[in-house]
């Protein structure tokens, strides 16, 4: 048996703050293989720092929504996004968008299909709550994925919302964030075990792992940078609530 640990991150959408802890929690436990589903860039202030740090330390990156607004050629939509771009060297946006959509790896037997989305593209987004239909659609290859089959573990970012749904098609897990989680503001992370080399017989196991980080150091570096739209940013790293949502709850940052 070939014992195998493969951490999966996404979204960390320029927290290095977020990003070192994660990385460090899981060299913490002796794992050495890191998939990167995308959204590295965008939202936080440090998309380049962060992208350096993917290449140095994970295996594998698909590509995100973000990857495409920020280091692609489309039109500007906001002040924030031109700050982000304008952020990245020419070689960090080249990179970044030409990271593949999906990915594939066998563990245990299992076909398990990586993505920041959906199988669509990077766009369509498929929630916790989501109908029968759109769970079958996320094990179903498309020209998005490549030539592979049937998924049977689909892992996927986008949300930041991790949860974890099985059925008669397969396992979907989304990983939720590191560096803007929304359920509540503490990053994750999702670990795949397995046999690299052993059948559907062999064990098999998903695990989601939390880590703590200092949310204040990071909200201090983005003010310090002069990021714009700086405070939705921070509210969203305090209290896990989506910048869509905060005028309605009465959300912002103190004054002063």
């Amino acid at each position: 048996m070939s014992f195998e640990r493969i951490a999966l991150i996404s979204d960390v959408h320029g927290n290095l703050t977020a990003y070192e802890a994660v990385l460090s929690d899981i060299s913490a436990r002796g794992i050495t293989r890191v998939i990167n589903l995308g959204d590295l860039v965008g939202k936080g202030p440090r998309g380049a720092a962060c992208t350096a740090l993917t290449r140095q330390r994970c295996e594998a990156t698909v590509r995100g929504n973000w990857e495409v607004f920020v280091a692609g050629d489309s039109e500007l939509r906001s002040e924030g996004q031109a700050w982000w771009r304008a952020e990245l060297s020419a070689e960090d946006r080249r990179w970044l968008f030409s990271l593949p959509g999906s990915l594939d790896l066998e563990l245990s037997g299992r076909r398990v299909r990586v993505l920041h989305a959906s199988p669509v593209d990077e766009f369509t987004r498929v929630h916790r709550e989501h109908s029968a239909e759109q769970f079958a659609m996320m094990f179903t290859p498309t020209p998005f994925t490549g030539d592979g089959g049937p998924a049977d573990v689909v892992v996927y970012g986008d949300i930041h919302d991790p949860f974890l749904r099985s059925g008669k098609e397969g396992a979907l897990v989304n990983v939720g964030s590191v560096g803007n989680q929304l359920d509540d503001p503490t990053p994750s992370y999702a670990i795949l075990e397995g046999d690299s080399v052993g059948g559907k017989d062999a064990p098999f196991g998903i695990q989601f792992v939390r880590v703590p980080y200092d949310v204040e150091a990071e909200i201090a570096a983005t003010r310090a940078l002069g990021m714009p739209e700086t405070e939705a940013y921070t509210i969203e790293l305090r209290t896990g609530v989506y910048r869509g949502d905060h005028a309605a709850r009465g959300l912002s940052t103190p004054r002063g």
